[in-house]
């Protein structure tokens, strides 16, 4: 398994409902990228076609129904003559149709590799406005790469449910890659800003995000695409590609690039959080333990409805 890794970020604008000018940038970030010895190159939540919800209009006329398409599909079949050219990964946002119901929208990621579409990745957690046009997913989702397994989720899928984050690590996987569109308002831009550090620090692993920049329809994004890892002191963690959320010019278009050491991931932490601890015969993670703390929550009256 391959350690050293060149990871792109992109802080992108979009331009809200125009899916052919978005993909046409997208490519031309994605060959920019793979000219520089790219093997990873991320792009924002919904980069396809803007984020921003048509307020006030019924589902199906709005424009994340209107614009979805199928992974694959015609976007990601242009994405792949690029990723296969350059023998590279890139992930980017999209309104994805479901291939059996075209009724069924899901704000998705859309992996694409070397051989082509690897899979797409469906966001879990739909905050705001979202549920309004797009449906819940209901998987992680894993891909193989020659760095070993790579985690993928979705702005508040990284936010504020860390489970997905600690199950991508205990699977092995020492690269997380945060599709997000986190636009500047407090809840938002201060989660994220508090919380990927924090997560990278807690579980050792290296956190890849992309985020929109500038305006998109009504909202503005502040940009932050970055790589954050575990620092080599052991004490905390450190930027390594990027410039981190709220940081000075943090909110323009740019793509930054550069390398990392996936290995950091293992070899800057000696507590067994995910390793076997021989003093207590296993990881100190105890996954047996969490599962039955979940079970007893569905088991709980009301507890769904957050009585």
């Amino acid at each position: 398994m391959k350690d050293i890794i060149n990871i792109a970020v992109v802080n992108f604008t979009t331009i809200w409902g125009n899916k052919a000018a978005n993909l046409k940038r997208i490519k031309e970030y994605i060959d920019a990228a793979g000219k520089r010895g790219a093997d990873l190159v991320v792009l924002p939540e919904t980069a396809l076609s803007g984020y921003d919800d048509d307020a006030g209009k019924p589902r199906v006329e709005k424009m994340h129904v209107l614009l979805a398409e199928t992974i694959p599909g015609p976007a990601t079949d242009e994405i792949t003559e690029i990723t296969k050219k350059y023998n590279m990964y890139a992930i980017f946002g999209m309104p994805e149709k479901d291939k059996s119901d075209p009724s069924i929208i899901y704000n998705s990621a859309a992996i694409v590799g070397p051989e082509g579409v690897v899979d797409s990745y469906r966001k879990i957690h739909l905050p705001f406005s979202e549920a309004d046009w797009a449906v819940r997913g209901d998987k992680p989702v894993l891909f193989d790469t020659p760095w070993g397994p790579i985690g993928v989720g979705i702005c508040y899928d990284s936010y504020c449910f860390p489970e997905l984050m600690r199950y991508y690590r205990a699977k092995g996987a020492r690269l997380f890659v945060n599709v997000t569109a986190c636009p500047n308002a407090p809840c938002t831009s201060g989660a994220a800003e508090l919380t990927i550090p924090a997560y990278a620090y807690i579980n050792y692993m290296f956190i890849a995000s992309s985020n929109l920049c500038g305006y998109d329809k009504s909202s503005f994004f502040i940009g932050g695409s970055s790589v954050i890892g575990p620092d080599s002191n052991r004490g905390g963690t450190h930027v390594y590609i990027g410039k981190m959320f709220n940081s000075a010019g943090s909110d323009k278009p740019e793509l930054f690039l550069g390398t990392v050491d996936l290995s950091m991931a293992d070899y800057n932490t000696d507590i067994p959080i995910y390793r076997y601890n021989p003093k207590v015969n296993g990881p100190d993670w105890r996954p047996e333990i969490y599962k039955e703390l979940c079970q007893d929550i569905l088991d709980t009256p009301d507890s769904q409805k957050g009585k």
